[in-house]
């Protein structure tokens, strides 16, 4: 076994090997850019090395740097991790070069899967089924559009290069198709800096259904069953789950021995994943092979009782895979997470911030921490994978990924309570995050009872987008529990230091103006004389009393009904938690902010950092209400801005290319100019 390795990644995968290699007694470097020098990940390892600064391009990218670091502090092996250098066949020969060895496939393995195009070439030759397309060299614009109208629409284009959703567009007719392959291309030359596309028909209704496949150097083979990763957006995973539901034990098994076979075809060696494109009447078809370990390896960990890390290390360390196909089994169920810092209700929008309140469930386990051998083989009912501590960032330079979050159950049912509860009792404050969507996904008919697709999310528009908010007055309970307990923490013994409004004799009120997505509303706190408490919101009064629970949590009576509420409040920024889901409000203070002028319009702002690719306007144009008018790239991904209403275009503040700051005027826009 190994004595030191090197880990070529950043966030949640950079420290769950760190704590498996722990485990195992190996000693850990980890890299860093300028935006990693105090994250988790460098906590993690028992080294770290600077290399350089903060745009992928310039440090985890450049594989020159992770070798001289590997060199420099004498690891044997690297850990790529997933994304970054992990599928670089020219990274992974540097390595054996250098004689360092690289925990993961041969180059040439790397090689033959990692080009879709080539990849359906094997593939095709080894007689694995393939959805209908064109995966040829050749990419005149002319003749990939010809193809698409020959394969017939629905088509999809996706980046030859690609993976992680990038790079991929659904074109529904010809005259989508000019605009859907020039912004695949611009994609994939900024994520994987090859613009070569591949056009498939696009499967209507198909399910995401993928195999783990482990190989050593002595030539055995395995499969660790299926995961089902049909629920998307944007053609990136959402949910994962294993194994995946309704499937048959001869599915299993031929789908299984098709993705050995495939691996097989190409030499493999360690961890690897061939993903399939399913039919809802069980037919499936070869997409492509992640020569890597996946995101959603945690689930397959979870139902097998096995560390897919330990088996990575061994297998790179010359041992043979610790068990034969026959003594693999799967026991329960497992449902994985995924926590973006993301708005859903804005398209997804990636979002950026500080982890003001960063809050797991009770009792999960971290796997920042700890990855104990133990917990294999008697699964986590609840576990974490996250990179990030409370009071980190999520910066605009790497993935807007926050944590996985892992839920283990005997079966299907179990797991789905328990992602509930686990997602109810996470909390994060000083960014968006998509957790309530999360709960409303596994809520939805479709995903609760099964009847999955790559579809689910659209199909559940309506139940998952534009929902009702928490109630203002619930809202407005938890911000009042809140106020009263902070000033009860700070008032002396003495009578003189009450804050609480006492009179001898009337009513004490005492006013609460909260700024919410639906505009500006006050909430009045009566107190008698008495001591009994009325909270007036709008045109309900309700009974209303608060207990402090600890912490943030507080007991809420409001009118005929008890609530727990968590209360988290930075600077004027107020974010309310209750079981039916959060509010985030502004709790306005009148004479911090008497004489502020009005907010400042006739701008459309960057929703987030980033660069500007296009715009689709120019000054002095009359557009329409939702009229594309600039493309931004951000997080590897392009985000498209468009018009809030009829108007003119009045000035461009930014040239395509140039850097944009969250906030920032990209150009002047009057709304109704004639």
């Amino acid at each position: 076994m190994f004595k030191k390795i090197l880990i070529a990644n950043r966030g949640e995968i950079a420290c769950r090997v760190a704590a498996t290699a722990r485990r195992l007694g190996i000693r850990t470097v980890a890299v860093y850019s300028d935006a990693d020098a105090h994250a988790a990940h460098v906590a993690a390892c028992d080294e770290a090395v600077h290399i350089g600064p903060s745009t992928p391009r310039e440090s985890y990218l450049v594989a020159e740097k992770i070798l001289a670091a590997a060199q420099a502090t004498g690891a044997q092996a690297i850990h790529p991790g997933y994304g970054f250098l992990s599928e670089n066949e020219g990274f992974a020969a540097a390595c054996a070069e250098a004689g360092v060895v690289f925990i993961g496939p041969p180059a040439s393995a790397i090689q033959a899967m990692g080009l879709k195009a080539e990849s359906k070439r094997l593939m095709e030759a080894a007689r694995v089924p393939l959805v209908p397309g064109y995966h040829g060299a050749d990419q005149d614009p002319a003749l990939l559009k010809r193809e698409a109208g020959r394969i017939g629409y629905p088509v999809l284009i996706k980046a030859s290069a690609g993976g992680g959703g990038k790079g991929m567009r659904i074109v529904n007719s010809e005259g989508e198709f000019d605009a859907a392959l020039a912004s695949c291309q611009r994609e994939a030359i900024n994520s994987f800096g090859d613009a070569a596309v591949l056009v498939e028909r696009y499967v209507t209704r198909p399910r995401h259904i993928e195999i783990q496949v482990f190989f050593d150097a002595h030539g055995n083979g395995v499969y660790l069953f299926e995961r089902d990763c049909s629920v998307q957006r944007r053609h990136q995973k959402v949910l994962e789950e294993a194994p995946a539901p309704g499937m048959t034990e001869a599915r299993r098994k031929e789908m299984g021995e098709a993705a050995v076979a495939a691996a097989r075809a190409v030499g493999y060696q360690g961890a690897g994943t061939v993903e399939f494109i399913a039919e809802q009447d069980g037919r499936f078809y070869f997409m492509e092979m992640n020569t890597r370990l996946q995101v959603e390896h945690p689930v397959t960990e979870a139902i097998t009782g096995l560390d897919l890390v330990e088996w990575q290390l061994r297998v790179a360390a010359g041992e043979r895979l610790p068990l034969t196909q026959d003594e693999l089994r799967i026991h329960g169920h497992a449902i994985e997470a995924r926590i973006c810092a993301e708005n859903t209700d804005a398209n997804f929008l990636p979002s950026t911030g500080t982890l003001h309140v960063l809050r797991w469930p009770e009792g999960a386990v971290n796997f920042r921490v700890n990855a104990d051998a133990e917990r294999f083989h008697q699964p986590a009912p609840v576990r974490i994978d996250a990179g990030v501590r409370e009071g980190d960032a999520i910066t605009p330079f790497y993935d807007p990924m926050v944590a996985k979050l892992i839920v283990w159950g005997e079966n299907r049912d179990q797991a789905l309570a328990r992602l509930d509860a686990a997602l109810a009792a996470t909390r994060i404050v000083g960014l968006h995050t998509n957790t309530a969507f999360l709960r409303r996904v596994v809520a939805s008919r479709s995903f609760s009872g099964a009847d999955l697709d790559t579809g689910l999310i659209e199909r559940e528009r309506a139940a998952l987008f534009d929902t009702p908010p928490l109630p203002l007055a619930v809202a407005a309970a938890g911000i009042v529990a809140h106020a009263l307990a902070d000033e009860r923490a700070q008032q002396d013994a003495d009578p003189w230091s009450r804050r609480d409004g006492w009179r001898l004799h009337g009513v004490a009120r005492r006013v609460f103006q909260l700024e919410h997505a639906g505009g500006t509303d006050r909430a009045v706190l009566e107190r008698t004389h008495d001591g009994g408490m009325v909270l007036a919101v709008g045109d309900q009064r309700l009974p209303y009393d608060a207990r402090p629970l600890g912490g943030d949590r507080h007991a809420v009576q409001l009118g005929e009904r008890r609530v727990t509420l968590a209360v988290h409040a930075v600077g004027e920024q107020v974010t309310v938690f209750a079981p039916e889901g959060l509010a985030q409000l502004r709790e306005v203070d009148l004479l911090a902010h008497a004489g502020d002028s009005a907010a400042e319009g006739g701008r459309i702002t960057a929703p987030m950092p980033g660069k500007v690719v296009a715009f689709l306007a120019q000054a002095g144009d009359r557009v329409k209400r939702g009229q594309p008018l600039a493309v931004m790239e951000a997080m590897k991904m392009e985000h498209t801005l468009a018009a809030p209403a009829d108007g003119v275009v009045k000035a461009l503040r930014y040239a395509p290319g140039e850097q944009v700051a969250e906030g920032e005027a990209l150009l002047d826009f009057e709304a109704g100019a004639a």
